[in-house]
């Protein structure tokens, strides 16, 4: 089904979960802002990749569109069936936006057809009244505080914290500037200033909840894409700090129905300990599949781009 014939509210969206597998080397794949942006770690020496972290990969990619990503993404889309609708696929978290025009946008309702990111991950934009007739310079009658305030929603998708599945090691090396960024000193040096983990294996959950589709207008477009994303999130998305991160697993587990047909968190810790293992084979996926969550729907690993229905297993 194209997204131009199926309804702004879609209803197909499945309630589903998922677990990424991410491998990090000589990389910082997070920095603490609180720790000099030293890679995340917590006092047991495990380290963590925030949530909004690899969203903002996702954002960035969506918000670029760039030439030579952009149109491949599409057609890969295209080739099951999801069509793209140009206009709908704006990023709400982004600098520089215009609050006056976003506000404009919610009160005219073409805010949810806008934003991809509002669709699939919720929105608080809005923070106190009195910020917000601030930054618009108007007093706001009740009744458009109430729009506006109608329009904060939790969205279908939601990531957890990525955690090592080990402790990691963090190294902190000083770099130095031939050039200099002193206008009175021929060369530079930032103490400390390249922070990385040696290697790390992450993991990182993620769910899917239907009921949240229903409030936040997300379609099944809109989880497609994000899906077509995961793998290139960090490839896409590579700096200085972060050459070296790549998902080497994303487990995608659909449920029978809304209402659940497997106990999600005992499906993602059973993932968890495999998470070390450089294999994981249709062979393997199924007898996982068999054995721990027999009551499902779809299972796909986004990377490879293996696909298992329960068909399949009988």
């Amino acid at each position: 089904m194209s997204e131009t014939t199926e309804p702004k509210i879609n209803h197909a969206i499945p309630r589903a979960c998922g677990l990424l597998v991410i491998e990090v080397e000589n990389s910082n794949p997070n920095g603490d802002p609180d720790r000099d942006s030293d890679p995340r770690q917590r006092p047991d020496g495990l380290g963590e990749i925030s949530p909004v972290s690899f969203k903002r990969k996702l954002r960035d990619i969506v918000e670029a569109k760039a030439e030579a990503i952009w149109p491949a993404v599409t057609a890969r889309l295209k080739e099951r069936n999801v069509i793209l609708t140009d206009g709908h696929y704006d990023i709400l978290e982004k600098r520089g936006r215009d609050r006056k025009t976003i506000a404009k946008e919610i009160q005219d309702g073409t805010f949810d057809d806008k934003y991809w990111d509002a669709r699939l991950f919720g929105n608080t934009f809005l923070e106190s009244k009195e910020k917000t007739e601030k930054e618009l310079g108007r007093k706001l009658a009740n009744e458009e505080w109430a729009t506006l305030r109608r329009n904060i929603k939790s969205g279908p998708v939601q990531f957890g914290m990525g955690i090592s599945i080990k402790p990691v090691e963090i190294r902190r090396h000083t770099e130095t500037n031939k050039a200099g960024v002193e206008s009175d000193k021929a060369s530079g040096m930032a103490p400390l200033g390249c922070r990385y983990v040696v290697h790390g294996i992450y993991v990182m959950p993620f769910f899917v909840n239907p009921h949240s589709a229903h409030y936040s207008k997300c379609r099944v477009a809109d989880l497609e894409l994000m899906l077509q994303l995961i793998p290139a999130a960090y490839p896409l998305t590579a700096s200085k700090a972060r050459p070296s991160v790549s998902i080497r697993f994303a487990h995608y587990l659909e449920h029978v129905d809304a209402l659940g047909s497997f106990p999600d968190l005992r499906v993602l810790e059973a993932l968890k300990q495999k998470a070390e293992s450089l294999a994981w084979s249709e062979t393997d996926a199924k007898r996982f599949l068999s054995e721990i969550a027999p009551k499902f729907a779809r299972y796909r690993e986004l990377v490879s781009g293996m696909k298992i229905t329960q068909e399949q297993l009988k």
